[in-house]
């Protein structure tokens, strides 16, 4: 079991920054590959961004160049860091965790990110 925390949404003017994190307990961080999606009003949700047990990461042509996901084991974080932030950027953020493997999903309740034109 694997229990997930966001923090770090808010409101921001278009083209400034925000930087979400996602605290995982319960279960070994390092063994679950890490992702962020997000999902707007009225949209289905969408892959935001995804990094692997080793590092290597994923992104949505949306996001590519503006988005930046790093994790930190030893503190069983997942960060999101996001520049140049547009209104379409406005969406709750989640935060999910796969053991790959073994068919375990977990979610996070998702925080919201706003961004004003």
């Amino acid at each position: 079991q694997v229990q997930l925390v966001e923090s770090g949404g808010g409101l921001v003017q278009a083209g400034g920054s925000l930087r979400l994190s996602c605290a995982a307990s319960g279960s070994i961080f390092s063994m679950y590959i890490m992702g962020w999606y997000r999902q707007a009003p009225g949209k289905q949700r969408e892959l935001v961004a995804t990094i692997t047990t080793g590092g290597s990461t994923n992104y949505a042509d949306s996001v590519k160049g503006r988005f930046t996901i790093s994790r930190d084991n030893a503190k069983n974080t997942v960060y999101l860091q996001m520049n140049s932030l547009k209104p379409e950027d406005t969406a709750v953020y989640r935060c999910n965790a796969v053991r790959v493997g073994l068919g375990y999903n977990y979610w996070g309740q998702g925080t919201q990110v706003t961004v004003s034109s």
